[in-house]
C-alpha cells in the first residue's frame, strides 16, 4: 500500500535551516541501545541544542508480563503525560533522534505519529551526522515548560499477535532480525530460537546507506526482493518491535505503508501454542 509522498525524514541542513529560522520545533534524544538501556548519561554529555531526553522503557515502552514482548506499546495515558513533559503542544513540529541508525527515534515516530501527531520527522543519520557537519552540542539537563498536547488512541498500522500468525497468508510478514536469529542458529534475548512461519528475513541493513537511510528507490528494490508488490499488504516484526518500526519508518521513506507487530518476536515465544519456524526462508536470506 503506498502512503503519502512527503518524507518522514529531515537532513541536518534542513533542520539547521529551521532552528537558525526560528521555526519552534521540539527535538527529542531518543537514545537507547539493548547493551546500554540507559542514553540519559550520552545525552546530558551533549545533545543537539533544547533537545529533551525521552527514555524507552518508562515513556515509549512500558513494563508488562512477558506473554506481551520486551517493549509492549504504553497506554495513551502513560504516552501523552511524557509528551506533554517533553513540552509538546498541539500542532507543534516534532524531530526526533538517537545515536545509533536512527533505531529508537523510528519508534517514538511510529508512537507519536499513529498517536495523531501531523509533524514528527527523524534527523537521517541522527547524532553522529549532526556532529560530523561540526555543528554545536550542549550539555545538561533540558526542562521544558510542560506541554498541553492531546493524544489518540494508538490505531492504523498495529498487528495484533494474531495479525501476525495469518499475515502470511494474504501479504508479506517481514522480520528484520539478524539472518541467524531468523534461521533459528542464535537467540541472544529471548527463550526461543526461529521465527514466525512464511515470514520472510529482510534484515536492517539492507535498507540503510551506513547510518542513514538508503535512497526510497533502493528501499522499495529491497522489498520487493522480500517478495513485496504495491499490491501486498506488509507487516513488521523484530525481537522487541524496535526494529520493527525502524522498517515502517523506510517504508514511509519510499511510500509504502508497513504495519508493526510491536510484541514482536519476544512476545510470540513467550506465548504457549505459537508454532516456530526455523531455517532460511524458501527463498533464501535476504542480504543484510
Amino acid at each position: 500500500m503506498v502512503t503519502s509522498s512527503a518524507s518522514p525524514l529531515i537532513s541536518v541542513d534542513e533542520l539547521r535551516a529551521r532552528l537558525e529560522a526560528g521555526d519552534g520545533i521540539r527535538l527529542l534524544d531518543v537514545r537507547y541501545r539493548l547493551e546500554q538501556n540507559d542514553g540519559r548519561p550520552g545525552h546530558l554529555a551533549g545533545h543537539l541544542p533544547g533537545a529533551v531526553y525521552v527514555d524507552m522503557d518508562t515513556e515509549l515502552a512500558t513494563l508488562g508480563d512477558p506473554s506481551e514482548g520486551r517493549h509492549p506499546v504504553p497506554s495513551r495515558a502513560v504516552l501523552q503525560d511524557a509528551a506533554r513533559r517533553w513540552g509538546l503542544n498541539i500542532g507543534d513540529a516534532v524531530v526526533v533522534y538517537d545515536d545509533y541508525r536512527s533505531v529508537s527515534a523510528a519508534r517514538a515516530w511510529w508512537l507519536l505519529t499513529r498517536s495523531g501527531v501531523d509533524d514528527v520527522r527523524v534527523l537521517d543519520g541522527g547524532l553522529s551526522a549532526w556532529a560530523a557537519a561540526g555543528l554545536p552540542l550542549e550539555e545538561g539537563h533540558v526542562v521544558p515548560a510542560r506541554g498541553s498536547i492531546e493524544l489518540e488512541e494508538l490505531s492504523g498500522g498495529v498487528a495484533t499477535i494474531d495479525d501476525a500468525g495469518s499475515w502470511p497468508a494474504r501479504g508479506v510478514l517481514l522480520d528484520v532480525r539478524a539472518s541467524e536469529r531468523y534461521r533459528g542458529e542464535a537467540e541472544p534475548y529471548d527463550p526461543i530460537a526461529g521465527h514466525i512461519p512464511g515470514a520472510v528475513n529482510l534484515p536492517a541493513g539492507a535498507y540503510l546507506n551506513g547510518a542513514n537511510f538508503a535512497e526510497s528507490g533502493a528501499i522499495r528494490a529491497a522489498l520487493a526482493g522480500a517478495g513485496v508488490t504495491d499490491d501486498s499488504p506488509v507487516a513488521a516484526y523484530c525481537g522487541s518491535g524496535l526494529t520493527a518500526a525502524h522498517l515502517a519508518l523506510a517504508g514511509a521513506v519510499a511510500g509504502v505503508d508497513i504495519a508493526v507487530f510491536p510484541g514482536s518476536w519476544s512476545q510470540w515465544c513467550n506465548t504457549p501454542g505459537r508454532p516456530v519456524a526455523t531455517g532460511p526462508t524458501p527463498s533464501g536470506d535476504i542480504a543484510g
